[in-house]
């Protein structure tokens, strides 16, 4: 969606008591399937818009962006590495919802923070938890409190509505039904505390980024969030943020915090928010379906639900008795060789080759992430139709959910693990945790 540079202009000017300044180096930047984010130069200084196009984006969230603007600004006061908010939009501004911050200048792209990280930074990443942990429920910050049982509920009924036939998500849910923890003292939650959402410099943790999931709860919720395979970018073998093993960042955040950290309930929160991710994954495909957010990348974003399938099993398939670990799982076909006309998957393949060699090649920004993009979705569509995958078992994941079948069900973890890893190989190949997966389960 396109920003009017002259009604931001307006909007600054109104913030800054009327003071009308030159605007200038008006980008979206690149990502941001939530929200958009806008940076510019205002009167020689960098800033950031963070909004929301329409009040329909809005719809459904537990709080708008006026209470995520005082709670911003209330950890920033805190001593969080939060960022500083200079003014809010009104309605009068005609842009949506939102605010504006200084721009830090950090990088905020994991590839390139996990590719060398600063030696400080799992320290700090537990420093900035710990800071956020301890800002206690306040009246004047309207957030909402997660109640963990009614929280599980209800991603149960999600699962329901978007059609209750995966089996691996049924497991999952059962599992977390299963090992519920006692209700936690109440703390302040981010909600996305991860890698994508911070911001690093060279001498280390630069900002916290992304407060829209910000509630009160159980501070473990976050101590886990930021642990999940797919936010590690490919470091799947440092399972703190990317960066760390698991025991030198509880050992930081306990130091800093003088707080415990409890495995059990650390495992539980691992499995909750991926499973949780998993729905939200299968969310986006509704809300690109209603046109709410009718672009490409929400409805390729709705296919990586596989990703959270595949780490689900991973986190869930020890409890499984070791005879049935060791169980055959049987690898994808080889897809036969191609003679004669072209078939549809070599013309999606021409179309994402041309893509590549004459729209990427020329595109620049989000122009060129989108591109990209594109040539992900052609990609899918290829390996689907080379190696059908039907993640869809309505009878087995009522089964599941019912638990008259689990992991000690003779043949099922082998199955699941054929399902998991088939439709992964057909919506991300290059997912770190497949090839681990692959290595793990297939027989050579």
């Amino acid at each position: 969606m396109s920003l009017n540079p002259d009604k931001l202009a307006r909007a600054l000017a109104r913030m800054a008591g009327g003071a009308s300044l030159p605007l200038s180096n008006l980008v979206r930047l690149s990502g941001g399937a939530n929200m958009e984010s806008w940076s510019f130069d205002w009167g020689g200084a960098g800033y950031v818009l963070r909004r929301a196009p329409s009040a329909a984006m809005m719809e459904g969230r537990p709080f708008g962006h006026d209470v995520e603007a005082k709670l911003v600004r209330a950890a920033h006061a805190g001593g969080v590495l939060a960022p500083e908010i200079v003014g809010e939009l009104d309605p009068e501004d005609d842009l949506g919802t939102g605010y504006v911050m200084k721009r830090v200048e950090a990088e905020v792209n994991p590839a390139t923070i996990l590719a060398d990280p600063p030696a400080s930074l799992i320290a700090d990443l537990a420093r900035e938890l710990a800071r956020i942990h301890a800002i206690a429920p306040r009246d004047d910050i309207a957030l909402p409190h997660m109640d963990t049982k009614a929280a599980l509920a209800d991603l149960k009924s999600r699962f329901d509505s978007y059609g209750g036939d995966r089996p691996i998500i049924a497991l999952a849910l059962k599992w977390c039904e299963d090992h519920l923890p006692a209700p936690a003292a109440p703390s302040l939650v981010h909600g996305d505390l991860r890698m994508g959402n911070v911001m690093v410099g060279p001498e280390g943790l630069a900002a916290v980024l992304d407060w829209e999931l910000a509630h009160w709860g159980d501070a473990h919720e976050d101590l886990a969030y930021g642990c999940m395979t797919v936010w590690r970018f490919g470091h799947i073998d440092k399972p703190a943020f990317g960066v760390a093993d698991l025991e030198t960042y509880f050992a930081a955040y306990e130091a800093e915090s003088g707080r415990r950290v409890e495995r059990d309930r650390f495992r539980f929160w691992l499995v909750y928010r991926t499973l949780w991710w998993a729905l939200g994954c299968m969310q986006m495909g509704d809300i690109w379906r209603a046109g709410v957010d009718p672009s490409l990348e929400r409805a390729v974003i709705g296919r990586r639900t596989s990703e959270n399938e595949l780490d689900l099993l991973l986190l869930l398939e020890s409890d499984a008795p070791e005879a049935e670990r060791a169980r055959i799982t049987m690898n994808a076909p080889t897809p036969a060789r191609r003679q004669g006309e072209p078939s549809a998957v070599e013309l999606l393949e021409a179309l994402r080759a041309w893509i590549d060699s004459d729209v990427k090649a020329r595109a620049e920004g989000r122009d060129k992430f989108m591109a990209a993009v594109a040539m992900n979705a052609i990609g899918m569509l290829i390996r689907e139709q080379e190696n059908p995958v039907a993640p869809h078992d309505k009878a087995l994941a009522d089964d599941l959910l019912a638990g008259r079948q689990s992991l000690a069900t003779p043949g099922l973890l082998a199955r699941l693990r054929t399902m998991a890893l088939g439709k992964l190989a057909n919506d991300v190949p290059k997912y770190a945790a497949l090839a681990a997966a692959q290595k793990a389960w297939l027989v050579a």
